[in-house]
């Protein structure tokens, strides 16, 4: 998901552990959805698309973490993932992890 760096949002609106913000990827019907977070001093992105079924994580938009704010969290199946690499802890992903960008 190489390309042209732009501008998601200024770094300091993003909490740690907290509420990411939505992106597009590309335009029209091959736009794809991803997110950003951040966890600990880093800023990490993803695809929006929940390794087991396809749907997006967020339960409502922006709202990517467990109440713990330790994992990401799918919002239909509960499958947990790192938010440090996207890697799969737990649930339905059955070990396939979230797609960087």
């Amino acid at each position: 998901m190489a390309g042209n760096p732009r501008l998601i949002c200024r770094s300091g609106e993003l909490a740690d552990a907290g509420k990411g913000v939505r992106f597009s990827l590309g335009e029209g019907e091959s736009a794809r959805q991803a997110f950003a977070v951040r966890f600990g001093d880093r800023v990490y992105a993803y695809l929006n698309e929940c390794s087991h079924a396809g749907l997006e994580l967020d339960w409502l938009p922006g709202e990517f973490f467990d109440a713990d704010g330790l994992y990401l969290v799918c919002s239909a199946h509960g499958a947990l993932y790192d938010p440090r690499d996207g890697s799969c802890l737990g649930g339905p992903c059955r070990g396939a992890g979230l797609v960087p960008v």
